[in-house]
């Protein structure tokens, strides 16, 4: 017998965990609640859930820390519930590694579908990284770069480089065709999976990042082709 999916809810409003935990539970899922940030992650490293509902405005530690410590070793599907609904807030979190945002007020049966549509993409889009491993090899090098793609360890001239999930996917990507110029759009792919609204900003802070991070141990791998997007430089 098939197991349901485990979906942790995040919110420090009693009555919307509660409603969001009957919808799902009505729906077949497996719940666990967090009351608060601090909660939540102390819980998340327990239950290893397969998809998070998470709050944004909490007291302790607020939803985009919380994701920040999520994605600094898994990739689970996050969405993010918050009364927030300006722009600048969703680019924030997609940015930070949400998959999803919902504003409040919202619909139990929406979030519904959207908690069913992220486990779905998680399933198709975990085939295809299977084979593009094993295409890609586990190690990865380019002059003084070095990407270990079983252990995510990224390092240069063997000082290691620490990255987020998402940096490190779009530095896989690169690192996979070396020769290959990739547009934004390709590179949101090798990223987040296809069907996924993130604006090429986010892409470009994903690059400033990934470039500071490797200026800091001297180096320097991101070349931009102009009007284009991006491509591996020689890393020498």
């Amino acid at each position: 017998m098939v197991k349901a999916p485990t979906i942790m809810v995040v919110d420090d409003d009693a009555h919307i965990r509660e409603v969001v935990g009957f919808a799902l539970k009505k729906e077949g899922f497996q719940t666990i609640q967090a009351k608060d940030g601090l909660q939540a992650v102390e819980m998340f490293a327990e239950a290893a859930p397969d998809l998070v509902i998470l709050d944004i405005l909490m007291p302790e530690m607020d939803g985009t820390e919380v994701c920040k410590k999520i994605r600094g070793d898994s990739d689970v599907p996050i969405i993010f519930l918050s009364s927030k609904d300006d722009e600048i807030d969703r680019i924030l979190g997609l940015e930070l590694g949400g998959d999803d945002y919902v504003t409040k007020p919202f619909s139990p049966r929406e979030l519904i579908a959207r908690v069913k549509a992220r486990l779905r993409r998680r399933l198709t889009e975990a085939k295809p990284a299977v084979s593009l491993q094993e295409k890609l090899g586990a190690i990865l090098e380019k002059g003084r770069l070095r990407l270990d793609v079983d252990a995510r360890i990224v390092s240069w001239d063997s000082v290691r480089v620490e990255l987020t999930h998402r940096e490190f996917r779009i530095l896989q990507t690169l690192m996979g065709y070396p020769e290959k110029i990739f547009t934004r759009e390709e590179l949101i792919d090798g990223a987040y999976g296809r069907d996924h609204f993130v604006s090429d900003r986010t892409i470009d802070s994903h690059i400033k990042s990934v470039r500071k991070k490797l200026a800091a141990v001297g180096g320097e791998a991101i070349r931009t082709a102009h009007g284009v997007g991006y491509q591996l430089g020689e890393c020498t």
